[in-house]
């Protein structure tokens, strides 16, 4: 099969780059080992955070934000996006000083989205919380959305222009062909000019086949979702010195986090859930919320992700290889990044250059470190 890009993975910034590829009149195939979102992007909390990300990430995710609150003009779907807001509340003076250091640092950067707010206004936002806390740092334009339902609207819009997607068709083996590319799949052999990396967990071992291998080690991050309950809180809840992410969400439920990593066998691709690390996540969240000491937890689960050893992704193009590129290693935080990484990939293909930084995310910042 002859294609413009064939791009290996079919997570959410896989389909982003073949929806921004297509609007621009390219024809992208898009293959995936298991089925669009089986991992990290049909499986993950749904945040969609600029809060207290990595310096580097700022620009980006700031611009992602505006896509974010536009998205419904980008894939016809308003992705049941939701912008309460998220906090990261500060339990004593120590906490809050390390919040108003952070809160400084994105100042001095250029920017305003993070904010210190006082015990006052924070009680006033969650009446709920636990009286303990003394301030927070707030984003008031973060929020959360669906991610299957994202996933959803990104994989049917880029179909719509044009674009192919083709579930359990593993990539046995790439090779580059003059300037273009053979990939051989369980499904045939896909030829085209270009190729993208997407494939998440699994990107690493398609980045040492194009011969650059990377310290990528695939997890699987845990989440619980509880029964659901009368609504009492607007933002997404963080706080500054323990594991919590919570939010409510529109049908009442709670969807905890926290970074909890499950007992993984990536060969198998499954997982198992480590209760007691689940346990000690629900001990915190009812130290912020006592009054959730009874509520029931109906299910858990765990998405396998790639992560970067400095916990951001490798974008851009390949250093080694002509006409490839790479975007993973998200580490459990892609979502929020998934429009822009994908108009990212679109330039660089299409024009050679973007006009965000993105060299931070260059995948040879390991072998500079050695």
């Amino acid at each position: 099969m002859n294609t413009d890009v064939v791009i290996i993975g079919a997570g959410l910034v896989g389909a982003s780059t073949a929806l921004q590829l297509a609007m621009r009149g390219c024809h992208c195939t898009v293959i995936d080992k298991d089925s669009p979102g089986r991992h990290a992007s049909g499986s993950n909390a749904g945040g969609l955070r600029q809060l207290n990300r990595d310096p580097a990430e700022i620009p980006l995710t700031v611009e992602a934000a505006k896509m974010w609150h536009d998205i419904e003009s980008l894939v016809d779907s308003d992705c049941d996006a939701r912008f309460p807001g998220q906090l990261r509340v500060a339990e004593n003076q120590h906490d809050l000083d390390k919040l108003e250091q952070r809160a400084a640092m994105v100042r001095a950067m250029g920017y305003q989205h993070e904010e210190i707010i006082d015990k006052k206004e924070l009680y006033q936002l969650v009446p709920a919380l636990a009286p303990h806390c003394v301030g927070a740092l707030i984003c008031r334009g973060d929020g959360f959305a669906r991610p299957y339902h994202a996933l959803t609207a990104f994989r049917q819009k880029a179909e719509s222009l044009g674009a192919t997607f083709h579930s359990n068709t593993e990539a046995y083996s790439i090779e580059q062909e003059g300037d273009g590319w053979s990939v051989r799949t369980s499904q045939g052999t896909y030829n085209s000019k270009i190729l993208v990396n997407c494939a998440g967990a699994w990107a690493g071992e398609l980045a040492a086949k194009m011969h650059e291998p990377v310290p990528l080690s695939p997890k699987a991050l845990m989440l619980m979702v509880t029964e659901r309950l009368p609504h009492f809180v607007d933002p997404v809840m963080g706080a500054a010195s323990r594991k919590l992410s919570f939010k409510q969400m529109q049908n009442g439920t709670l969807i905890i986090g926290g970074a909890l990593v499950a007992k993984l066998d990536f060969a198998q691709g499954t997982t198992d859930i480590d209760w007691q690390q689940l346990a000690a996540s629900a001990k915190t969240v009812t130290d912020f919320f006592p009054q959730l000491k009874n509520v029931r937890v109906v299910r858990a689960w765990a998405g396998i992700e790639g992560f970067m050893p400095d916990n951001i992704p490798v974008i851009g193009a390949s250093k080694s290889m002509h006409n490839a590129y790479h975007a993973f290693g998200f580490s459990a935080h892609g979502l929020q990044l998934s429009p822009v990484i994908g108009r990212i990939l679109a330039q660089l293909i299409l024009d050679g250059s973007t006009e965000l930084p993105i060299e931070p995310f260059n995948i040879n910042r390991f072998n500079n470190q050695e």
